[in-house]
């Protein structure tokens, strides 16, 4: 274009002295455009309208296709288990004594170390003994005088019945020497009692260990005055404790209801497998002892509504202290057949609980059942299945009932170290 052509577009006479980008185009040419331009758009937006529409109505008429999840299955791990009670019980001594003197005096000796285990009959303390020896020499100066009265008196008699043979004494003198002589004798037997209670009393400055366990700390410190008691009606000085170690009790309660099951058991069995415990420690995951139970109390406690239950458990390694805790595990049936599932795979309804399984044509559909304890990391079911049901026991969250699923196999686990 040149600025002849230029000029007759525009209708305006051309100024040389304006440049290109000095020049204004006329108003109503410039409306003129905007309005194509506007059209233009207008009919961009209504065809994408139309292409959407068709595109949509098209998609519209497809039926969505469901899509089926997978999920874990299996059938209830079956395994023999008897019928078992847990407790919480607490170890006891058998013997447990305080160790108290006979005799007061002054502590002279402690022959052992705090905590030291001590046999039966060995030296624990030794008392002053000092008054007492001095008792025991008068006591048995006493008897000594009183045996050299009864040889004279008896000599004294002998000469009486003698001297009567021969008419030279009377028979009031020979009676007179009976009497004498049966005084002397009543004499040492006094004299005897005086010396057995000087010995008791002598031998009782020496404490020995009654039975064989672990004693306990010393409670009184040598050069101490302690008091004593023959026959412990008065007040006496506790000088240390003594606990028996082996065997050592298990005491633990039963609440009514697993006291019940445990006598209804316990009449069924004809052998001694309801009377076995084990027992493991606050830290081991195992039941390693085992003890026998010897004792079950004859009432149920009003206020705790318990019984109280006991029983004996061998202690050769000394390992169980009188006092610590024990999980207690009573066994009371024999080996029966049950349904075990994962515990995950329950799921509580409320009051009940129950299990998603696969039924026709693999819909999920809920069981509720009857859960018993753990057995093994699973979960004892004691109804509600049977062993050819197969059970959802991965992706129980996203198997709702009613809908299908793709089942995978699962596996279930006995684990022995659990049970």
């Amino acid at each position: 274009m040149n600025i002849h052509d230029f000029q007759e577009t525009t209708s305006e006479p051309f100024n040389s002295q304006k440049t290109a980008l000095d020049y204004t185009p006329a108003p109503q040419k410039l409306r003129s455009g905007k309005k194509v331009r506007n059209l233009a758009i207008l009919s961009i937006v209504i065809a994408a309208s139309a292409v959407s529409y068709h595109w949509l109505t098209a998609n519209a008429s497809i039926p969505a296709t469901p899509q089926i999840l997978s999920v874990a299955a299996s059938k209830p791990l079956e395994h023999n288990l008897e019928t078992r009670q847990r407790f919480l019980g607490q170890f006891a001594a058998v013997e447990h004594v305080e160790i108290r003197p006979q005799v007061g005096g002054t502590l002279n000796v402690i022959h052992f170390k705090d905590g030291d285990v001590v046999h039966k009959g060995d030296l624990l303390f030794t008392i002053d003994p000092t008054a007492y020896q001095i008792k025991y020499d008068q006591a048995q100066a006493q008897l000594e005088s009183a045996m050299a009265k009864v040889q004279l008196a008896n000599q004294e008699l002998i000469r009486a019945k003698t001297l009567k043979q021969t008419d030279a004494g009377s028979t009031q003198n020979v009676e007179q020497r009976q009497a004498d002589a049966k005084a002397a004798q009543a004499a040492i037997n006094e004299a005897k009692s005086l010396v057995s209670d000087a010995k008791f009393d002598l031998d009782r400055t020496k404490v020995y260990a009654p039975f064989s366990g672990r004693i306990g700390t010393h409670q009184i410190s040598i050069g101490n005055l302690i008091a004593g008691n023959r026959a412990g009606t008065g007040p006496t000085t506790l000088l240390t404790t003594l606990v028996s170690l082996d065997p050592v009790y298990l005491n633990f309660d039963m609440s009514e209801q697993d006291y019940l099951a445990f006598a209804r058991q316990h009449a069924e069995q004809k052998g001694p497998l309801a009377d076995k415990v084990y027992i493991a420690l606050s830290d081991e995951k195992g039941f390693t002892h085992e003890g026998t139970l010897n004792f079950v109390d004859n009432t149920i406690d009003r206020s705790s509504g318990t019984l109280h239950a006991r029983a004996i458990v061998p202690n050769k390694d000394l390992l169980l202290t009188p006092g610590a805790f024990g999980r207690v595990r009573l066994a009371l049936s024999a080996p029966q057949s049950t349904l075990l599932v994962p515990d995950a795979a329950v799921m509580p309804d409320q009051a009940n609980h129950i299990v998603l399984t696969l039924g026709a044509d693999n819909m999920v559909t809920p069981k509720q059942v009857e859960v018993g304890d753990l057995r093994g990391g699973l979960r004892v079911i004691k109804s509600g299945l049977t062993p050819e049901d197969k059970i959802i026991v991965d992706g129980m969250a996203i198997a709702a009932p009613g809908s299908k699923v793709a089942p995978i196999d699962g596996k279930i686990e006995f684990n022995q170290a659990q049970d």
